[in-house]
């Protein structure tokens, strides 16, 4: 590992995120892509471990923390896909429903809970990927040392 591979790879990163939230937001289809988003975001972390090395990624990002991610992420999509039964409509149901309320606009993103959902994907295929990752350059450093 050399520090002009590392300086290239902490430059990367910022714009690998940018590039996955904006697949968040707007995907391949017009509502997002949470799964895509999350594999971007995970590779980009990925770089940092082959990059950095395991010892300084556990300094500089909160990696311990992915497996919480995941689990809120799961949760989150299980809401908006089971929430609705609560309210006697059917599964995935998106509110506010069309027609009845208008949807409310953050520029030309239509928030509804269909976000939600690609939110909670997202969290949960970054979260998972990142501890996936964690756990196996946890391994390769214990073998190592």
């Amino acid at each position: 590992m050399t520090i002009l591979t590392e300086t290239v790879a902490r430059l990367l990163l910022l714009p690998i995120l940018v590039v996955a939230v904006a697949v968040l937001v707007k995907g391949y289809a017009d509502v997002g892509d949470g799964f895509s988003a999350g594999v971007i975001a995970a590779m980009g972390i990925l770089l940092q471990y082959v990059a950095c090395g395991y010892q300084k990624v556990e300094r500089r990002f909160p990696v311990h923390l992915a497996s919480k991610a995941a689990v809120a992420g799961l949760l989150l999509a299980l809401l908006v896909v089971f929430g609705p039964l609560l309210l006697g409509q059917p599964l995935l149901t998106h509110f506010p429903p069309a027609g009845e309320a208008e949807v409310f606009h953050l520029g030309t993103l239509e928030l509804h809970s269909a976000i939600l959902f690609d939110v909670g994907i997202f969290l949960l295929i970054a979260g998972f990927l990142v501890f996936v990752m964690d756990l196996v350059a946890r391994v390769a450093d214990e073998r190592l040392s």
